[in-house]
């Protein structure tokens, strides 16, 4: 009869370490196929245990299949295949670490440090104190009702939208709402994106297996013939501020699209990316806000106004789409965390999301000014064309010179600064956009401008 040192289990259950003995004896073959074990009673006396330790450790081997059972004969143990050595893992790459930039003009980031830190705090404990309970239900698939109703009457109060809540769908933002369109849209859905665009766009919707067609755009944004000699049957642009370009669509050519939509039964996806970042004149109405069709899907997260981390953003579907979303769709769960929908709630509901946007409005307006001055002012002031359209956190600067986008980006590298080109948005390549850069200003303090003009110099050299 075997022995087993039961004084080594540490902090080990007895019976679990009894059952692991066994099982490592079958494993490796010390008990073979067919051999019967000894007696609970014979067993727990030969290892001065209980029967009931005994009886838990063989119950386990039973319930794995390492044993089994024959009526009034005991327990035997079961053919398994020995485990055969595991070959060595091979090293593991490590995972390149990202660049300590002196200067970083192609990160759209937002500076987190503005943020409320603070209230957002406050508002998490009251939820954690007050709606303790709540948090441990499940949240609707669309998303928590408070939620969707504070975003509704935002929409309603600042961009002229009046949706339902109903109509609103939370999601852990831009890309998994991307994901949602794609299968909503289906795979017979010929899309169209703006080209230049958002690569992550034509990314997520291609992975998606669906049929993405990149359509140029021209100075009022995507034409509507455009659309109709691609195919398209679904068009995903942003009017208000598109980016990297930074056209804004005017009313005629809004207009023109919603018809297009209507004569094809269309669907426009109005992605209203950092639109609320307008620093010259009132708002552009959304494209929503205008449809009387119900052709408009729109969309927008809270990214840019809040934080890159908080992966919050929400869809706006007109009635015959949230009918097969609810139809097609409404068994994916909320991919937001109910926490952070108690508490955005809180934020939207009490007025602090729009004194937070009032407060970086001013100070971003401020650094786009000092950021525009000091490049007018620079050494290469003479070699470079500025194209903006007072809003969001970026601007192309057209440059003059002999040098490729890709030499600049290398020179560039090498002390330390990264920069983006406008040809890197172009799925279709085109010399108009070449020795373009697309400038995001947002995280370029002004205390640095001095510093960055002078590195920039060094490499927009003749």
């Amino acid at each position: 009869m075997r022995t087993y040192a039961l004084e080594d289990r540490g902090s080990t259950p007895l019976y679990e370490y009894l059952y692991r003995c066994i099982r490592e004896d079958i494993l490796a073959g010390a008990l073979a196929a067919g051999e019967r074990l000894p007696s609970k009673r014979a067993l727990a006396e030969h290892l001065h245990i209980s029967v009931m330790t005994v009886e838990g450790a063989y119950q386990q081997l039973e319930a794995e299949g390492y044993v089994y059972t024959r009526p009034k004969r005991g327990f035997f143990v079961a053919e398994v295949e020995r485990p055969r050595p595991a070959p060595p893992a091979p090293p593991a790459a490590p995972a390149p670490e990202a660049p300590a930039w002196r200067l970083d003009l192609a990160s759209n980031r937002v500076d987190a440090s503005r943020f409320p830190v603070a209230t957002w705090a406050r508002l998490t404990r009251q939820v954690l104190t007050e709606d303790g309970e709540a948090l441990l239900r499940p949240v609707p698939h669309q998303g928590l009702t408070a939620l969707r109703q504070a975003i509704a009457r935002d929409l309603r109060e600042y961009k002229g939208m009046a949706v339902s809540p109903d109509q609103i769908v939370v999601g852990a933002g831009a890309e998994y709402l991307y994901l949602l369109l794609a299968q909503l849209l289906g795979r017979e859905a010929v899309f169209a994106v703006e080209d230049p665009g958002y690569p992550k766009i034509r990314q997520v919707y291609g992975k998606c297996g669906a049929d993405c067609r990149p359509v140029p755009l021209d100075s009022q944004g995507i034409p509507p013939e455009a659309l109709e000699a691609a195919g398209a049957t679904v068009v995903h642009l942003s009017p208000a501020h598109h980016y990297p370009t930074g056209l804004v669509t005017p009313i005629g050519r809004r207009q023109a699209l919603l018809r297009w939509a209507e004569r094809t039964d269309a669907v426009i996806i109005e992605d209203d990316y950092d639109s609320e970042f307008r620093f010259t004149g009132r708002p552009i109405p959304t494209l929503q806000s205008i449809d009387t069709a119900g052709r408009v899907v729109y969309m927008n997260t809270f990214s840019q106004t809040i934080s890159p981390s908080m992966r919050v953003g929400f869809l706006v579907l007109p009635p015959r789409l949230l009918e097969r979303y609810r139809r097609e769709l409404d068994f994916y769960s909320c991919t937001v965390p109910a926490l952070d929908q108690h508490v955005l709630a809180r934020f939207l509901d009490r007025g602090h999301y729009e004194q937070h946007l009032a407060r970086m409005r001013k100070e971003y307006r401020q650094r786009r000014d000092a950021v525009l001055s000091a490049f007018r002012s620079s050494p290469f002031r003479d070699r470079i064309t500025i194209s903006e359209q007072g809003a969001g956190f970026h601007f192309l600067l057209k440059l003059e010179t002999r040098h490729s986008d890709a030499a600049l980006q290398a020179r560039a590298a090498a002390l330390g600064v990264r920069l983006g080109f406008l040809s890197a948005y172009a799925a279709i390549p085109s010399p108009a956009y070449a020795h373009t850069l697309v400038v995001n200003y947002a995280g370029l303090s002004p205390a640095a401008l001095p510093k960055a003009m002078d590195l920039l110099a060094e490499i927009f050299g003749a």
